[in-house]
């Protein structure tokens, strides 16, 4: 893959180049502007000169950002392939979260970055709960309202937002109306459809040679006619071999409504495989828009419908986004806006994620290949929408023993969330005089959620609600509410200290109030009356609910001074003051400065074809604070003993001595244009050093408690970013712009926590099945995967020559799950009114652990299986004296003798997570203004859109190596178990302007 991709861009770069040498003696028609980089929105929502800048940011506008692809639900999805150093993991959860990294995990625990509407903070968390991917809150934003994006990549970028800058800041400017030319009002319609359809290359292919158990025999006994039972008490398919003119009493024999009632049929594979169970995902997408006005006052209205449903049965997701943004000049020097945007969305059967009860968990690893999923739909229709469940426990006993029937479990078990979001401000600007102007600004950032889970009677009996007992029934809710207000006076200032020196900067202050509240309940020991889901509905007496709530408050002040000389040379200074209600007195206000340069070398070499050239240099701090609640004891109800309140003891030890984590970044760079604009980069270095992080560490627990939060740990990072841009071709009629980007970072824990008491070189981050785990160790890059590895000699793995099996050992590093390099290549083409795009998207490296290969290969589920699993195989390897393996499996017919979890490894199962997307791809068609003369539509244009159409390379068997298990949390990265297949995703997009 190395190969190819630095094939592609030798040919694009000598191509580019040929074609722009051979057109530059012609006329160009390239228009020279006089700011050749043009404004873009920064820090604190300031407008500055791109060549002003003395750091990397890269800003991508709206038709780049959306009109290339599918609706995605997610803002935070179009970023994927489009930004150097920015790093997207969406996942396929139906509604669910994306996790954005820009250069490189920071911290151990991890974030995302900062999110910023017109300069106002937005929270951008992420809700979890019992197995479901409730989503992150960039999918609040309607994509509409987006006029561009500009990602503050560095610290010297983030710097003014102090605690908040050390992951990165994404900045969003949304767009303001002004109508038509004669004032009247101007109206845009946007309608959409797109449907998903599934890439089998990311679900299993099953084998059809053997059918349902853990033995080629049929041992769950034999009717009194004969005739076998299956072994349908089974969930694995490494069971007799199929065979037409066998006949087997199965699971639907003992189906009153099936035709197979009572009757011993073919012992074969089954015609419906889980592929079958999936649905068709439609989406339809309605915008509306409306503005009027002019420079001095103008306004917009925008309301969005997006109606969904998900791959899985009984899915739906429902949207509703308004927004408005008001922009009035009350004088010529008192200026106003005010934007607002509310979202409602309810969101019904999201797919479990993770291990237990997950659907396509039991797909992907504990399934009978012999079970008809289209005959379970029949057995659950038929049978009054009861759980008739393919592994019944026997013949006698009509219960499921590991699965619920998958229709069941989704039309009865189902979940559902209601979140309603709201994100105001109003600005009020004066310009005091020509150097001086004064900002007051206000905003408000509010969510309210509602979470039901269901589990009906019936049921499978599972682990569920409070305390966590095993019922067959149930409900729980959780109820979450987060707001965020922000309060900015801000003076900015501009002064001619000479006719060649030039000062600007600004003066202000921000306080910060944070407020969260959460309220958790369940039903105990089961439902009275089914399909009553309520907690008054419960058998037992219901815990007392899990209540959580929090108010913080960070106060800050900042000034910035920038200054330049003759428009060639710019210097600017930060500096933030930052005071946090989180941490102890003494150690709460603390400070982040940041310097930076730039220089334009283009001002004083002066070549033909060398357009703009600028070299920059920086260095910046940025930090953040501690989570409420660490500096004192804090105590959880455990209900009553008689009349008497208990409380649970306490496990975690509170610190006073806590400080701010802090980041340290240096960054140098230079960006340029030639050949009359038509050849473009950016290129950056940068090295950043975060320590003094505020971690949770566990303690000896003969001290009665489990866990202290302490400052530890560093973390380095290290990369380089490359932005290109090419014009090959420019003419009247016909232009090709090509946008590369590629970033390598590389990341090292350097060290954690070290003293006379305390020794800790490695700290778990997550455990998955199988032994594995996700960890930051000293030494290496964070996300380490430890797990049992092959013995080696001579860098061959070691076989045993009696049982043809591999020698293993433990505690083994055996992989990592961050990546050596991204990367992204745009093409777009126009020709008069027909237009043509699409985006490249490429992960290089990062380990994934696939358990569904762990278990999938031990139960027989995947076609390989089929072909040794009588003859046995001869492993590649050597023995313990060194000579290469001949011996065959032993016993390789019986259960887990083979391949799998029982036999092999971890280390078998894990694959490079490396990926090659054509992520996006579009053809669109704007109408010529002839057309239109006379009618009242003032614009038309139709286009085809589609979003992850190929999977042009992957490593990872059976399924998408970007679909980890949650988009939005780094404790996720490395593990693959039941994620949905990847659907290629093609509409049709209309928009209409009036």
């Amino acid at each position: 893959m190395k190969k190819l991709t630095m094939g592609v861009l030798v040919v694009v770069l000598s191509s580019s180049v040929a074609i722009v040498n051979a057109q530059q003696k012609k006329s160009d028609s390239t228009t020279q502007t006089k700011e050749i980089e043009g404004v873009v929105v920064t820090a604190l929502g300031i407008k500055r000169e791109k060549k002003s800048l003395g750091y990397a940011s890269q800003e991508i506008k709206a038709d780049k950002l959306t009109e290339g692809t599918t609706k995605t639900g997610n803002v935070a999805d179009l970023l994927s392939g489009k930004a150097a150093g920015v790093l997207v993991n969406s996942n396929g959860n139906f509604g669910g979260s994306t996790n954005i990294v820009i250069r490189g995990i920071k911290t151990l625990q991890g974030s995302n970055p900062l999110v910023v509407i017109d300069g106002s903070p937005v929270n951008n968390s992420s809700t979890n709960g019992a197995n479901f991917d409730l989503g992150n809150a960039l999918s609040d934003i309607n994509q509409e309202d987006i006029e561009s994006m500009n990602i503050l990549k560095g610290a010297a970028a983030s710097a003014l937002y102090g605690e908040r800058g050390l992951n990165g800041v994404i900045v969003i400017t949304t767009k303001s109306g002004r109508g038509k030319d004669d004032g009247s009002w101007g109206v845009t319609l946007n309608s959409g459809i797109q449907a998903g359809f599934i890439d089998k290359s990311t679900f299993p292919v099953y084998q059809s040679k053997y059918g349902g158990g853990y033995d080629p025999s049929f041992y769950s006994g034999t009717a009194p006619d004969g005739h076998d039972y299956a072994n349908f008490s089974e969930d694995a398919s490494w069971g007799p071999k199929f065979d037409p003119n066998l006949l087997v009493y199965q699971w639907d024999s003992f189906d009153p409504h099936s035709q197979n009632y009572g009757k011993a049929t073919p012992w074969v594979a089954a015609k419906n495989g889980p592929i079958k169970f999936f649905d068709t995902p439609v989406t339809y997408a309605n915008t509306i828009s409306l503005e009027k006005g002019t420079k001095a006052a103008n306004f917009t209205l925008t309301y969005d419908n997006m109606l969904s449903n998900g791959l899985l049965p009984n899915s739906d997701l429902k949207k509703n986004t308004l927004s408005t943004k008001i922009n009035y000049d009350f004088t010529p020097k008192l200026h106003a806006t005010v934007y607002s945007t509310l979202t409602l969305q309810n969101t019904k059967g999201r797919n479990e994620t993770g291990y237990s009860d997950n659907i396509v968990t039991g797909f992907r690893q504990w399934w009978q290949t012999n079970v008809d999923v289209k005959a379970l739909e029949n057995a659950y229709i038929n049978n009054n929408h009861s759980n008739f469940a393919w592994n019944r426990v026997s013949a006698d006993e009509g219960q499921p023993i590991f699965w619920n029937n998958p229709y069941f479990q989704r039309y009865q078990n189902y979940q559902s969330d209601n979140r309603t979001r709201t994100f105001s401000y109003a600005q009020l600007k004066y310009d005091i005089s020509k150097h001086v102007g004064v900002t007051g600004k206000i905003s408000f950032d509010k969510s309210d959620v509602l979470v039901e889970n269901r589990l009906a009677v019936g049921s499978l009996s599972q682990s569920f609600g409070a305390s966590g007992k095993d019922v067959g029934s149930g409900y729980a809710r959780l109820d979450i509410n987060r707001s965020e207000i922000n309060y900015d006076l801000i003076f900015n200032y501009k002064y001619d200290i000479t006719p060649d020196i030039n000062v600007s900067g600004v003066v202000g202050g921000n306080v910060r109030r944070n407020y969260y509240n959460s309220i958790s309940a369940s039903t105990e020991g089961g439902l009275i009356a089914p399909k009553l889901y309520a907690l008054g509905n419960s058998r037992g007496a219901v815990l007392d609910p899990a209540e959580d709530e929090y108010t913080t408050q960070t106060n800050s002040a900042y000034v910035t001074a920038s200054i330049d000389y003759k428009k060639i040379f710019y210097l600017d200074g930060t500096f933030r003051i930052d005071e946090s209600s989180t941490l102890p007195k003494g150690s709460n206000v603390y400070n982040y400065p940041s310097i930076t340069g730039s220089l334009i070398l283009s001002e004083l070499i002066k070549t033909p074809f060398l357009n703009f050239w600028k070299v920059r240099a920086n260095y910046a701090e940025v930090g953040g604070t501690a989570d409420p609640y660490l500096l004192y004891p804090q105590y959880r109800s455990a209900g009553l003993f008689g009349n008497t309140k208990v409380y649970n003891s306490q496990t975690d030890m509170p610190n006073q001595n806590l400080k701010p984590q802090r980041s340290k970044e240096v960054e140098f760079g230079m960006e340029g244009q030639l050949f009359k604009n038509r050849i473009s980069f950016d290129v950056a270095y940068y090295k950043t050093r975060t320590f003094d992080q505020i971690i949770s560490l566990p303690i000896s627990s003969g001290s009665g408690l489990l866990r202290a939060p302490i400052n530890a740990g560093q973390i380095n990072n290290e990369g380089i970013e490359v932005q290109l841009g090419f014009v090959p071709i420019k003419s009247k009629d016909f232009a090709w712009n090509i946008d590369v980007n590629w970033a390598k970072n590389k990341n090292l824990v350097v060290s954690l926590l070290h003293n006379s008491t305390t020794d800790v070189s490695n700290i778990l981050l997550n455990s998955f099945q199988g032994g594995v785990s996700l960890n930051a160790r000293e030494g290496e890059s964070w996300g380490t995967l430890i797990g049992s590895d092959y013995v080696y000699l001579n860098g061959q793995p070691v076989i045993n020559p009696t049982t043809g099996r591999y020698l293993r050992q433990n505690n083994q590093v055996i992989g990592n799950a961050t990546p050596d390099w991204t990367g992204g290549v745009r093409n777009s083409f126009s020709y008069k009114g027909i237009s043509l795009s699409f985006l490249i998207d490429v992960k290089h490296g990062g380990d994934v652990f696939s358990l569904d290969q762990y278990y999938g290969l031990a139960t027989g589920l995947y076609a390989e299986t089929a072909d040794y699993r009588e003859s046995g195989i001869v492993w590649e390897g050597v023995n313990p004296n060194g000579q290469t393996n001949t011996t065959v499996t032993a016993n390789p017919s019986a259960f887990g003798n083979l391949d799998g979890y029982s036999r092999m490894p971890a280390k078998r199962f894990v694959y490079d997570g490396s990926y090659v997307k054509l992520r996006e791809a579009s053809i669109g068609y704007t109408l010529p203004k002839s057309l239109l003369a006379g009618t009242f539509v003032n614009m038309a244009k139709i286009s085809i859109v589609g979003r992850n159409l190929w999977i042009i390379h992957k490593n990872l068997p059976y399924a998408d190596p970007e679909a980890m298990v949650g988009g939005s949390s780094i404790r996720s990265y490395g593990f693959s178990t039941g994620t949905l297949p990847t659907t290629r995703n093609i509409g049709i997009d209309v928009t209409l302007k009036f």
